[in-house]
């Protein structure tokens, strides 16, 4: 599997969304370095990198239907448009379906499996900068969502031990 493929693709579908193509290229740098750190298996870094990717895959179907985006709406949407995306690619049912899975949970946070719980971060990782939480938010967020060595280390190391001890 050919993760640039996959950003070939997600570049051409968010052409002219500079905001979305930037969130989901850190969202993707984010889970692979701390996937890597964590020592997680190949076919668990693949999954990982590609739902990265295209976790927010959703947003535009949202958009347009719904004249919103919120979280459960891209659960919601996500996973069949995924699914059309990663099926003109040389990547197993397997590994389609895990992601499909991933982008239909990626704002749940109960992770049954470490590429869930990567996702999680990473993209707590972004947004908590987009969105300029508060102290509090970020807080909040990561005593919630971080349960990795290396996605606390990165929250540290971004937001400051200042914002873990509270």
């Amino acid at each position: 599997m050919n993760i640039q493929r996959v950003l070939t693709k997600m570049f051409d579908l968010y052409s002219g969304d500079a905001k979305r193509i930037q969130h989901f290229t850190k969202v993707y740098t984010y889970a692979s370095y701390i996937g890597r750190e964590e020592g997680i298996s190949e076919k668990e870094q693949a999954v990982l990198e590609i739902a990265a990717v295209v976790h927010d895959i959703g947003i535009h179907m949202c958009e347009e239907k719904y004249g919103e985006c919120g979280g459960k709406l891209q659960e919601k949407e996500g996973p069949a448009i995924a699914k059309e995306l990663l099926g003109d690619l040389d990547i197993s049912a397997d590994i389609i379906d895990r992601v499909c899975f991933l982008i239909g949970h990626h704002h749940t946070y109960n992770a049954d499996g470490i590429d869930w719980q990567i996702l999680l971060e990473a993209d707590f990782l972004v947004n908590g900068y987009e969105d300029c939480l508060s102290v509090k938010s970020l807080k909040a967020g990561y005593d919630k969502i971080f349960k990795t060595e290396p996605g606390k280390k990165l929250f540290s190391s971004m937001y400051g031990k200042d914002v873990i001890n509270a």
